[in-house]
């Protein structure tokens, strides 16, 4: 959807429904739900990005406790895998295409389709800034209630304790070519709060893997999780496609 787009009442009330919480300041969420392209020729400032930073912290700090309260006996290692996969881009925008966020999201002329595959950190964005227009208004439990809503599901799939990835990924590397994988970073973009890095994993004799996210360790981690799933050493994770 983009900013020329009109969205009804009745779309409003049902995305608050899928939200689990009525906005007093509906401008409040709008903001929270608008691309800084949609304000471009406005000239005023009024997109989601510094939403999207307090977001991104308090999911954090909510899914952390979810995930100390809920697996008691997991070390920090496998408590630490679950989060990573949890707070990631892919997992954000998989919970703003489970509401169908993309049906709101303002943008300008300038951004394709929301729902492609390379608008995932968009979407994925728009969550946390969602996120933090709940905590705003109503405080960390409504945030809370939306958080577990939403990730709970998400935490007690089997997929959440594999292990780390890159080590995987050595071993097998390792045991098979006799030879490690090698990671380089291909591209850093975004501003300095909030990078993404993209950065490209080969093994000799396979076709490389791209993975892209908010440091160069979790790109790194997202490229060999995707050879591992492709050459049949994982099975493929829960909801992906």
């Amino acid at each position: 959807m983009t900013n020329k787009s009109v969205v009804s009442e009745k779309d409003w009330e049902q995305l608050e429904a899928a939200i689990g919480h009525k906005f007093a300041d509906r401008d409040r969420l709008k903001r929270a739900l608008t691309h800084a392209s949609a304000q471009v020729s406005r000239g005023k400032k009024g997109d989601y990005e510094r939403l999207e930073f307090l977001g991104d912290r308090v999911l954090g700090l909510c899914v952390a406790e979810m995930l100390f309260t809920t697996f008691r006996d997991a070390t920090e290692g496998e408590l630490s895998v679950r989060f990573n996969q949890l707070v990631s881009a892919e997992a954000c925008a998989s919970v703003a295409d489970e509401i169908e966020l993309y049906r709101f999201i303002r943008t300008g002329s300038d951004i394709k389709k929301i729902t492609a595959a390379n608008m995932l950190n968009v979407r994925a964005d728009v969550v946390e800034s969602l996120i933090a227009a709940i905590y705003i208004e109503a405080g960390l439990e409504a945030a809370r209630g939306f958080i577990l809503k939403y990730w709970e599901g998400r935490a007690a799939r089997a997929d959440g304790a594999r292990r780390d990835a890159k080590t995987e990924l050595q071993e097998w590397t390792h045991a098979r070519f006799g030879k490690p994988p090698t990671y380089k970073v291909a591209d850093r973009s975004g501003p300095d709060h909030d990078p993404r890095f993209t950065v490209i994993v080969e093994i000799p004799g396979l076709k490389p893997e791209i993975g892209i996210e908010r440091s160069k360790r979790a790109a790194e981690q997202v490229a060999a999780t995707k050879i591992l799933e492709r050459e049949g050493v994982w099975a493929k994770a829960s909801g992906a496609n």
